[in-house]
């Protein structure tokens, strides 16, 4: 084999075949640094297996752990009391403890909560001593009724954006700092996508009917369907509507200009600026948009201004064989416009995932239809997203307990308190 030598432009230096791809190191694990004390308890722990015996351990050290550990650990805590009262709500998989981010919060009296709960009592009860609070998401909505049962909170650390689930009036009147966290649009971008081939394919119909014994056959075919709408359709050469041309907008241009697709954007000037600087075509108009589009994806944010923005209308533009992608947010659509719409063949596949109300129940009325792909609000769900998000929410609330304010989404809250 002639292998060369090759420097990158960070002086790193690898080793490559002749005129091949050079070789790449594996990429390395997230490494989080501990704060000071986890730090010092860790480094107690391992002195005691040093000697050569070995146990289990999990975070926090010492549980499931030798009886050692489990006595180490607790005369540490007992000179090094735990600082904050944390709740992570809606962790649904239980992966947050097994996060290497989840390391940070060591010094901490941390509750994780696998299951949603929906009434206020049970809810305020859970979190009546709770001093921070990380919220996944949209998952839970915190209301001003919600926050007057609960004394003790200081802190609501979002993973990802500030959303309008949570009542920012009402936390700033009571004197509660609202921290915005990060995210990535790659994971959301990239479930959009799979949503397109998957639905443009007719894969779910067809594993569901395989799996009843029925070879090559997706049962897209009544009477009000198109001919042969079961079959499918490739991508290529078909039109790429994009409603909202942020960074997941335009990942998703990317995408479909890559499978050979006519891709065409709506939304607001600056944004269809940017899609022609970019090299896309702006719909003449938003009808244009619904009526040209054999793909359609929406990718604006929720806010006052686009919550109802999509129509029935608009809807009933589509084309009966076209498909309709929402991986944005439910409420971007007019109560009731979908299921309206769909009973009239328009459009003529959807696949979302994201719903009025979370999580959906078994009879969910779109979760009956042939022609409906839901996923459970997993856009933003996959580890390294969970990683970034947590790592982000982790790190804004022990810096604010520190003084550090650069997160605070509401600076007010922390004026003199109006409301206790």
């Amino acid at each position: 084999m002639n292998l060369v030598e090759y420097a990158s432009e960070s002086g790193r230096t690898y080793l490559m075949r002749h005129n091949s791809a050079p070789f790449r190191p594996p990429r390395k694990r997230l490494r989080v640094r501990l704060p000071p004390i986890a730090a010092e308890r860790n480094n107690l722990l391992k002195r005691h297996h040093e000697g050569g015996r070995r146990c289990i351990m999990s975070a926090p050290a010492g549980r499931d752990g030798c009886a050692t550990c489990a006595a180490a650990t607790a005369a540490f805590n007992a000179r090094h009391p735990l600082t904050m009262k944390i709740a992570i709500l809606d962790d649904y998989q239980d992966a947050v403890r097994k996060l290497n981010c989840f390391e940070m919060l060591a010094d901490h009296d941390v509750k994780v909560f696998n299951n949603t709960v929906r009434g206020l009592g049970q809810l305020a009860s859970r979190l009546a001593e709770v001093e921070a609070l990380v919220l996944i998401r949209e998952r839970t909505p915190i209301s001003s009724q919600l926050l007057a049962k609960l004394p003790n909170l200081r802190m609501i650390s979002q993973t990802g954006r500030i959303s309008s689930h949570i009542d920012l009036e009402a936390c700033t009147d009571r004197g509660i700092a609202v921290l915005e966290g990060t995210g990535s649009p790659i994971a959301p971008a990239e479930l959009t996508w799979a949503l397109v081939m998957a639905a443009q394919r007719r894969i779910p119909q067809y594993v569901a009917n395989l799996k009843q014994g029925a070879w090559q056959q997706s049962g897209l075919k009544t009477s009000a369907m198109p001919p042969n709408f079961g079959l499918g359709q490739v991508l290529r050469g078909q039109t790429l509507g994009i409603w909202g041309y942020g960074k997941i907008g335009r990942l998703v241009a990317g995408y479909g200009k890559a499978f050979g697709m006519n891709v065409l954007i709506w939304g607001r000037e600056h944004s269809l600026e940017a899609a022609r600087a970019d090299g896309y075509t702006a719909a003449d108009s938003r009808e244009a948009l619904f009526e040209q589009s054999d793909v359609l994806s929406l990718h604006l944010r929720m806010h006052d201004d686009t919550r109802g923005i999509v129509k029935q209308e608009d809807l009933m533009r589509m084309k009966p064989t076209s498909l309709l992608v929402n991986t944005s947010r439910a409420e971007l659509l007019e109560e009731n416009a979908l299921v309206n719409a769909l009973s009239h063949n328009r459009p003529g596949m959807v696949a979302i995932d994201v719903f009025e109300s979370e999580p959906i129940l078994q009879g969910y009325s779109l979760l009956r239809m042939e022609n409906v792909i839901c996923t459970p609000h997993i856009g933003y769900v996959e580890r390294e997203s969970y990683e970034l998000y947590f790592s982000a929410a982790f790190r804004n609330i022990l810096a604010f307990d520190q003084g550090d304010m650069s997160s605070v989404a509401n600076p007010e809250a922390l004026t003199p308190r109006r409301v206790r």
